[in-house]
């Protein structure tokens, strides 16, 4: 990629970088990979990845409103009906994220 302003990145084909509605954002449409030219997802860092400030995910009790208790009863009846299972990572997918115990 080349930049030919601060705000704007170019490939041979398309502009695939843009400045986001946010100030101070850039918006990529497309897969990024960090050590990797293969990324399978949105966004994928082969190695150490640090953070720091928060790291905000749907399941945050920051990013819910109107939290309740439920009816411990019915929520055991539900779980009994859910399917269970175990498996084996496959040997290929293992080594490529580095897990030993498959």
């Amino acid at each position: 990629f080349q930049a030919s302003n601060p705000g704007q990145f170019e490939s041979d084909s398309d502009v695939l970088w843009q400045r986001g509605h946010v100030p101070e954002t850039i918006v990529y449409h497309g897969r990024v990979g960090i050590n990797t030219d293969a990324p399978d997802e949105a966004l994928v860092v082969c190695g150490n990845a640090k953070i720091m400030g928060r790291v905000m995910h749907p399941s945050d009790s920051r990013a819910k409103q109107n939290i309740r208790e439920v009816d411990t009863n019915e929520q055991l009846r539900r779980i009994t009906q859910m399917r269970l299972v175990e498996y084996d990572y496959k040997p290929e997918f293992a080594s490529v994220m580095g897990i030993k115990n498959t």
